[in-house]
């Protein structure tokens, strides 16, 4: 049974390692999300780091989620000081429950202060696909098919919550999931 893969990007307005505040409540309330989804049903994994160290991306050992990589309008440092990004690649069941983990309780809250924290790009910030049982989905895959969203628009091999396809690549549409009910108010 295939997976639904998500990868998230956002360019944060300032860096990972300032200690302003606004960037540790960042932090703070990304552990309480990252806590509360990983209990979520229907969610599968995330890329973690093995060393788990805050701010180290690039340099990171991620294991079978490969190489850390950002897309190409990614224009912000890569060095721990400099780093100003927010990326998350994770494999879920299926769109319903991606859905409601996304836009429900603690980590709609803070999709709700989501420009205090990062810069408006005009790029998609999300970006789901279907990928095989026992397939782990690699940063890589996550970048290129970012980029194929935001170049060609929503298709089988890059998709939204707006637009979605089920694993066979035909349009989808799950009750409650469409252009006007996954919009954060």
């Amino acid at each position: 049974m295939p997976h639904l893969a998500l990868y998230t990007f956002g360019v944060l307005k300032t860096p990972l390692a300032d200690p302003a505040p606004l960037t540790r409540e960042f932090y703070d309330i990304g552990e309480a999300v990252y806590r509360k989804i990983s209990q979520h049903p229907g969610y599968l994994a995330h890329a973690e780091a093995a060393d788990g160290d805050r701010g180290v991306l690039f340099e990171a050992d991620w294991g079978t989620w490969g190489e850390f990589a950002v897309p190409t309008w990614y224009a912000k440092g890569r060095a721990r000081e400099t780093t100003a990004l927010a990326a998350t690649l994770s494999l879920w069941t299926d769109l319903r429950p991606a859905f409601d983990a996304v836009y429900g309780g603690l980590h709609r809250e803070a999709l709700n202060r989501r420009y205090d924290w990062f810069e408006r790009t005009g790029h998609p910030n999300y970006v789901f696909w279907w990928v095989s049982d026992g397939v782990t989905p690699t940063w890589q895959d996550g970048v290129s098919r970012l980029e194929h969203l935001h170049e060609h628009g929503p298709a089988p091999h890059a998709f939204t919550f707006h637009d979605s396809f089920a694993p066979d690549g035909t349009p989808t549409r799950i009750k409650g999931i469409g252009p006007k009910s996954d919009q954060v108010r």
